[in-house]
């Protein structure tokens, strides 16, 4: 069963990792075993049901996964895979954010959990950010309007190609997770020179258009297109000249924020991320970097 074309496949060969680190043992089965975990991730089936036949024992398919998901190998072959789009500017840096909620199913539920939540519980790149390392507090599920859920942050580019992958509990604001999803956009350079960790612009809705995140975006000298709530400018009006200027909404970049709703459009056809079946959020996180992968794959 091939889910990878042999261009894609040979492009993502060159970004894993060729052994184990245990006595120097290859990986045995690369591709068969990430087209398990793909096959799984589209399917939403549980582990055990993985057809044997096509992609060997589910055991093997899950440790693998399990264990790329706790050495950040996936954000490892994403970083690679946006370093060479970057070397001949095929990135737009026109960069927008948005989340997905998504309903975390009783497989993934009966595990300890907090009864409150700080902005801290939230699960991210594994390769730059080594305070955050591990498995989150609550493993980033948290009772919502919509029962116990989980949302995915995205940072997208101007094609809808994922940048960033955030994974936090369902009740936490977009705006409080934006410094994160910003800071884990860290494109390398395949010469020399600092990685790229700024966009141009940045196209976000009324979430997070509050003055605290215009002016940290303005001391990065990022561009803010957002329009403005309808109490902010209530606010500024009844201030009078002392509000401030209004704020002039970009409307033609605007547009383009689709961009980040067409991600999230593609990223749940994968039944496995539609819904949420895995009790550990650096496991369900690492499954999203993997559905971001293949989005670079195709170009």
């Amino acid at each position: 069963m091939r889910l990878l074309t042999d261009e894609q496949w040979a492009r993502l060969a060159a970004c894993l990792p060729r052994n184990e680190g245990k006595a120097g043992r290859p990986f045995a089965d690369h591709r068969r075993i990430i087209e398990g975990i793909i096959y799984r991730y589209r399917t939403g089936i549980p582990w055990r049901d993985l057809p044997g036949e096509a992609f060997g024992p589910w055991q093997t398919v899950w440790k693998r996964h399990r264990r790329w998901a706790a050495d950040g190998t996936w954000d490892t072959v994403l970083a690679q895979l946006t370093a060479q789009a970057d070397s001949i500017n095929g990135i737009d840096w026109t960069v927008s954010v948005d989340s997905t909620i998504n309903r975390a199913h009783q497989h993934a539920t009966n595990t300890a959990r907090p009864e409150k939540y700080t902005g801290a519980a939230t699960c991210r790149s594994t390769s730059e950010a080594p305070a955050t390392r591990g498995e989150p507090a609550g493993h980033a599920i948290a009772r919502s309007r919509g029962g116990l859920t989980t949302k995915i942050h995205h940072a997208v580019d101007g094609d809808g190609r994922p940048l960033a992958v955030v994974v936090t509990p369902g009740q936490v604001h977009d705006a409080q997770v934006l410094p994160v999803l910003l800071s884990d956009i860290r494109v390398p350079r395949l010469g020399r020179g600092r990685p790229r960790t700024a966009p141009n612009a940045l196209l976000a809705d009324k979430a997070y258009s509050s003055k605290q995140v215009r002016a940290d975006l303005a001391a990065r000298a990022i561009r803010t297109v957002s329009p403005e709530r309808a109490d902010q400018q209530a606010n500024r009006k009844r201030k009078g000249r002392s509000g401030g200027r209004p704020r002039v909404l970009d409307t033609e970049t605007y547009k383009r924020r689709n961009v980040v709703e067409r991600s999230f459009s593609l990223l749940k056809q994968w039944r496995g991320l539609a819904t949420r079946y895995d009790k550990l959020a650096i496991v369900y996180r690492s499954a999203a970097v993997l559905a971001a992968v293949i989005a670079w794959l195709r170009g």
